[in-house]
């Protein structure tokens, strides 16, 4: 397979004419953002709006750029995201749209609207069929499947289950709905906390394989033999007393992502910008963020989710690691960053994958800009 095209662009900008804004419109139409037919089509921009408490999640600044180019070109852009598997401040459309105006993501600042796609409760999904080793229909947030296009804005930083989180990550995890990522996370079903559980009896009308029923205390119970793991349960509890046990192997989880993600971009034009700023250990998921473990390093952009990946890999491992962070603390003798802070886990089995499904390849051809 050739190569493919990484566009770069760095940090500098030494006047108005060259402000980090304009260098970012200027990168994605010299990576051929622009040559996609946008005429009146829907056109997601999939991102993370950050889980409030954490400061390392991108700029909204960034996505007027990119709803900009889009509406110039006579789209109609929206900023979206699936709702969360775990119970924080974005596991229901109207706490996370809440979440996102916290963050300064909103129509007023943005000119386009904010759509959750997965729906009020995380169940608006659709399977998409796919051949995968692991996954052989993908449940996607409804938005997502609907919309015509996708460009998909992605911060880089590392990852506690995949060693670092970039495109693929945005993608396939971003774009599952909860079930979905129950899917990619979990290896069994779920369970009820009981002490959370209030009787209330939602989890029952919601369940079509009748898996769910009550004990002698009036508290719900999941037989796994019948469960199906649809998740559907979890939307449905308004008390966050359904949990899954997050217990996949992390070369699993990494392969489900990568099989996600062939389901997200398999039938549609998507386009893929990576900001290697505040590289943070840890996921934006978090309600913190811990100091960046390289100085910030730049932006990247390319049709090639996988080589945007791998050139966004590379470039971190290259980078100097700032003294006092985490990566100080704990770095051996290896030159791969992402696995000395997380030695657990294999950040190339998600890109192997990837490439063996035909989403894209390692290997690129770096374009500065």
């Amino acid at each position: 397979m050739e190569k493919s095209k990484v566009y770069f662009t760095n940090l500098r900008a030494t006047s108005s004419s060259s402000s980090l804004l304009r260098k970012l419109e200027n990168l994605v139409k010299k990576a051929g953002m622009e040559k996609i037919d946008f005429k009146k089509k829907f056109t997601a921009i999939k991102l993370h709006f950050g889980e409030p408490g954490n400061l390392a999640y991108l700029r909204p600044n960034f996505s007027k750029v990119i709803a900009d180019i889009v509406k110039s070109s006579g789209g109609k852009p929206f900023l979206t995201d699936c709702n969360t598997l775990y119970a924080g401040r974005r596991k229901d459309a109207l706490e996370h749209i809440d979440a996102a105006y916290e963050n300064g993501y909103n129509p007023f600042t943005l000119g386009c609207h904010i759509i959750i796609a997965d729906g009020l409760k995380g169940t608006d999904e659709v399977y998409v069929p796919i051949s995968g080793e692991f996954v052989k229909e993908a449940k996607i947030g409804r938005a997502i499947v609907d919309s015509d296009i996708i460009i998909f804005l992605n911060h880089f930083k590392g990852h506690e289950l995949t060693g670092f989180g970039g495109a693929i990550k945005n993608i396939g995890m971003g774009c599952g709905s909860r079930a979905g990522k129950m899917e990619m996370h979990n290896s069994g079903k779920p369970s009820v906390m009981e002490s959370k559980c209030t009787g209330c009896g939602q989890c029952v009308k919601s369940c079509a394989h009748e898996a769910i029923s009550f004990n002698s205390g009036k508290k719900a119970r999941i037989s796994h033999n019948a469960c199906t793991g649809c998740g559907r349960c979890i939307g449905e509890c308004s008390f966050d007393a359904i949990r899954v046990d997050w217990d996949e192997a992390t070369e699993i989880a990494s392969k489900k992502i990568a099989e996600y993600t062939l389901a997200v971009i398999k039938d549609k034009p998507s386009f893929h910008v990576s900001f290697v700023l505040d590289v943070a250990p840890f996921c934006d998921c978090h309600s913190e963020n811990d100091m960046a473990i390289v100085p910030d390093i730049g932006m990247f952009a390319s049709f090639d989710p996988v080589a945007l990946d791998m050139a966004c890999v590379e470039a971190v491992n290259k980078a100097p690691v700032n003294r006092g962070s985490l990566l100080d603390e704990v770095r051996n003798l290896t030159d791969d960053y992402f696995t000395s802070i997380h030695p657990d886990t294999n950040w190339r089995t998600c890109l192997d994958h990837a490439e063996k499904l035909g989403i894209g390849t390692k290997n690129y051809e770096l374009v500065e800009v």
